[in-house]
């Protein structure tokens, strides 16, 4: 989702609401339709209060419920000021026009950025619409909490999401989820718009490292991961995750954000769906919309994505939100309807249930309210939307206990996690070049010297989404370790950690150093600011690297990017790691890998590009008749890629039979065996390959994996299943027309040169 265009200004103090001044429930607080009415009884079942709350209300009240507001339009000028809330404009959007949910973009918080500012802040919001609303419902309160609580100064932040794709760790994500849950509950928030399910194909897409990576199983098994720990995290307050951006979003037509893609149903069905089913599977309570639009029509407006798909195919039942105005956007921007309640007619009938409009409360009311009056919208249509928004918000609880204690923030935000933060971001670093064993550096260096703009920069370290929209806003710091200071603080007593400042001063540095460590990469970013045309290193890098090998001493290149940069003439150094965007703790996560303080373990989620001009680079590209150079899959570092301080052998992979049905779950066993001198994590691939398909297979896709640790010389046999959609593909001609099935024939599965073969019949 995008934030607010343009940096909020913070003038003026917040109107704060404590939590002692927060303690009625809804329950307790007769509606003006007759004292104790079922909907605030909370031994009702939920169903029962839905309806019985339906039936009282009227359409301009179900109208606002399906509309989400930009806190800013209640606070200062209600435009873009910030500062205290208005109480005339929290009346014309949460009174006057009944307005059902509430967000802060990137940017959008309290005047005072801390922790129980937002607690507070969330607090005043939820009390005027409890006290104030005719029927007391209380509002959903919406974050992009996309890598821990982000938009909150002092809150640990996790990796990016590529960076934890790269982990391989469905466990890990599921923890970092619930820890960003915790810290979004305790600032009375209780819905995170996270994760990002969308799967990366190209790498000048700015939202690249918003993703878990280029795999449909990968992506969607950690989604659904971090899904389980949004929604399953310990705490009195509940917290909704949200499948994003339902779907197709990866993949633009030219690479820019939000430019609409063309791709045939094959594989929008066989490619693009899954990873959204596996997390959406998973329970997620809400998805949101994809921005673009695919095979020309926008997804905010396709009934067939919305309704047929999400609804009927998958059978999501919770609650569809657009993203950043979109449902104007059909109007403004696609020209698929002629005015405004048009594309609400669209958009709602495609199976949307709220749209983030978050600028114009009143005129989503009349909007949709003129919809309505011209029969484009019938009131049953609504009823729907609004069933489904009245039951979230009584299973999280909001009607009994719509605040937190704002005196508890601060302690339940900052600081907390930082070790599962570390923890995450050594699991995400991916060793790619160990030249000479270069790495781990050895006891004996006496001089390292660190180079780069990027090695003491923690704003460009934890990227795009933290606490403002394009990132970390100018003059303002936040805690963390960078990588020159984890550096200086893992170096063993005796080495001498130099900073250089300059290219000239690294390379005069270099030249009686044991090692030097180069750190480059790219700056933070989102979205639309973030697309890179030509995703390589710049210039002035290539040139620093390449005059650092010149010196003929050791040199590591550590990489802080949300995609992989083509080289160029930085390509080469004895050591390359690639750390994505490593959060907070990332600093210290480089320097366990680049010391032996941590076997690095990390698999590459995204193909690396050899050049320039091979965008999209996946491995699954499908076979050809095509021989020009780097025309098939061709990539510097492959899709998996990673190495370890220790050594594995894939000693066998078996299957339970030789032959199955195409109904069949394939039980697999997988012998590994650390060979080496140091225990380490072990990611275990196993890919399928076709030797003859009714339709173009790619040369291997993953179709099931594990991480495993192993001691020095430890054997274990992994023990994995194949269930068939993960084997389906559409079948039949170009249109693509045929549902999914498992084709009979040969499957070979693969794991490192271990290979075994089951017949489907």
């Amino acid at each position: 989702m995008p934030a607010t265009p343009r940096r909020l200004r913070t003038k003026g103090l917040l109107t704060l609401v404590t939590a002692a001044a927060c303690v009625a429930a809804v329950a307790s607080v007769p509606a003006q339709a007759g004292d104790n009415p079922t909907y605030t009884n909370p031994n009702a079942p939920v169903d029962v209060r839905v309806k019985d709350l339906l039936h009282r209300m009227t359409l301009a009240e179900k109208i606002g419920q399906m509309d989400q507001i930009s806190v800013v339009r209640m606070q200062g000028d209600c435009e873009w000021s910030g500062g205290d809330f208005t109480d005339s404009c929290m009346k014309n959007v949460l009174v006057d026009n009944a307005a059902g949910s509430v967000l802060s973009g990137g940017g959008a918080g309290p005047a005072v950025n801390t922790p129980e500012n937002w607690a507070k802040m969330v607090n005043a919001v939820q009390k005027y619409a409890v006290t104030n609303s005719r029927l007391h419902i209380p509002v959903l309160y919406g974050v992009d909490a996309v890598h821990g609580h982000n938009n909150v100064l002092g809150a640990t932040v996790f990796p990016q999401e590529i960076g934890m794709g790269s982990t391989w760790d469905p466990a890990l994500a599921q923890d970092t989820g619930a820890a960003t849950a915790r810290a979004v509950a305790a600032t009375g928030i209780d819905w995170n718009f996270a994760p990002v399910a969308d799967i990366a194909r190209d790498q000048r897409w700015g939202r690249y490292y918003e993703t878990y990576g280029e795999d449909p199983l990968l992506s969607g098994t950690l989604a659904a991961s971090s899904v389980k720990g949004i929604q399953g995290a310990d705490g009195a307050k509940k917290v909704v995750a949200t499948v994003k951006h339902f779907a197709g979003y990866g993949q633009p037509g030219n690479g820019h954000d939000r430019v609409p893609g063309d791709v045939s149903i094959r594989y929008l069905q066989d490619t693009l769906l899954p990873s959204y089913k596996t997390a959406i599977d998973a329970g997620a309570q809400t998805v949101m919309v994809n921005s673009g639009a695919i095979n020309g029509v926008p997804a905010t407006g396709s009934h067939y994505l919305l309704t047929t798909v999400l609804r009927q195919q998958f059978g999501f039942q919770g609650v569809v939100v657009s993203d950043w105005q979109d449902v104007r956007a059909l109007q403004t921007s696609y020209h698929v309807a002629a005015d405004y309640p048009e594309a609400v007619a669209k958009a709602v009938n495609a199976g949307l249930d709220m749209a983030m409009e978050p600028y114009d409360a009143q005129g989503w009311s009349d909007g949709l309210k003129a919809a309505v009056d011209r029969g484009l919208v019938s009131v049953k249509r609504i009823d729907e939307s609004v069933t489904r928004i009245l039951r979230l918000k009584f299973q999280l609880g909001l009607f009994e206990h719509p605040y937190v204690d704002a005196s508890k923030a601060d302690g339940a935000v900052l600081g907390a996690d930082t070790d599962l933060a570390r923890r995450a971001a050594d699991e995400s670093q991916v060793l790619l070049r160990n030249d000479g064993n270069v790495l781990p550096i050895a006891p004996s260096a006496k001089k390292i010297v660190v180079a780069g703009s990027y090695a003491d920069d923690i704003n460009d370290q934890v990227g795009g989404w933290t606490v403002g929209w394009q990132g970390v806003p100018d003059g303002v710091h936040i805690p963390g370790t960078t990588v020159l200071q984890g550096i200086k603080d893992a170096a063993p007593s005796g080495t001498q950690v130099v900073q250089a400042t300059t290219a000239d001063d690294a390379v005069a540095q270099a030249k009686d150093a044991d090692l030097t460590v180069v750190v480059v990469g790219e700056k933070a970013a989102a979205e639309g600011a973030a697309d890179s045309p030509r995703p390589e290193l710049s210039a002035d890098q290539q040139a620093l690297v390449k005059s650092l090998k010149a010196t003929g001493k050791p040199v590591v290149t550590v990489m802080i990017a949300g995609r992989p940069l083509v080289l160029g003439d930085a390509d080469g150094t004895q050591g390359l790691l690639m750390s994505w965007l490593p959060g907070s703790e990332g600093g210290k996560a480089v320097a366990d890998v680049l010391f032996g303080a941590y076997n690095p373990s990390g698999r590459l989620s995204a193909s690396w590009p050899k050049d320039i001009g091979n965008e999209p680079l996946y491995y699954q590209q499908l076979p050809g008749t095509n021989g020009g150079p780097e025309s098939s899959y061709d990539a510097a570092y492959p899709f998996g890629a990673g190495l370890s301080y220790t050594s594995y052998n894939f000693a066998s992979i078996k299957a339970g039979s030789a032959t199955a049905r195409a109904k069949d779950t394939l039980h697999l066993s997988v012998g590994v065996t650390n060979s080496g001198s140091r225990a380490g994590d072990l990611v275990v691939p196993v890919y399928v390959s076709q030797p003859s398909s009714d339709v173009l297979a790619p040369s291997r896709k993953l179709v099931a994996f594990a991480r495993v640790h192993l001691d020095a010389g430890q054997s274990r046999t992994i023990a994995l299943d194949v269930p068939p959609s993960r084997l389906a593909v559409t079948p039949g001609d170009i249109d693509g027309t045929a549902p999914q099935a498992v084709a009979p024939g040969a499957y070979v599965f693969t794991v490192g040169t271990q290979s075994t073969t089951v017949t489907v019949r």
